[in-house]
């Protein structure tokens, strides 16, 4: 398992892609495109526009209160559990999977927010990646070797857990 120090979460607070408002606006940028999706409420409304995302990872918060808006997902569920601050080797390799054996839903007991970091490892090139920006939006990442590199440095920040 792998902690963020407090020193670098300031790191974390800057959108990892590009900031849309509102999920409607993103919409035309994800057309014909493989689709991840980490947090409830972004799953929540890709579901609600039409558009289910290939893996979505959930923790059942949003802005760290209960969220009773995730759809009922018939996917193949992984349960992981991950605690704040971390990236445990669990959720790593259930990203992993569910990348290689799509669809997928990642339940996580913890916290999910995180989780874009090695989703953007181990997502295919041409990929897109949603997350919330609580109280701005939603970001759209699209999985580029640039991306890839810029998670590598984010990762790096980490440090063992003890």
């Amino acid at each position: 398992m792998r902690r963020l120090p407090e020193k670098h979460r300031g790191r974390f607070k800057e959108p990892f892609g590009t900031l849309f408002p509102e999920l409607e606006e993103a919409l035309p940028f994800l057309e014909g495109k493989t689709l991840y999706a980490v947090g409830d409420v972004v799953t929540h409304n890709l579901f609600a526009a039409g558009r289910p995302p290939d893996i979505a990872v959930i923790d059942g918060f949003t802005m760290r209160a209960p969220c009773t808006r995730t759809p009922l997902i018939l996917y193949r569920r992984i349960k992981v559990k991950n605690p704040a601050g971390t990236l445990t080797d669990e959720i790593v390799a259930a990203l992993g999977d569910a990348v290689e054996n799509a669809p997928a839903l990642i339940a996580v007991d913890g916290e999910e927010d995180l989780a874009v970091i090695p989703l953007a490892l181990a997502a295919p090139v041409g990929a897109v990646i949603l997350y919330g920006q609580p109280g701005e939006g939603v970001v759209v990442c699209t999985v580029t070797p640039a991306l890839k590199t810029a998670a590598e440095e984010l990762l790096s920040l980490f440090v063992p857990a003890s």
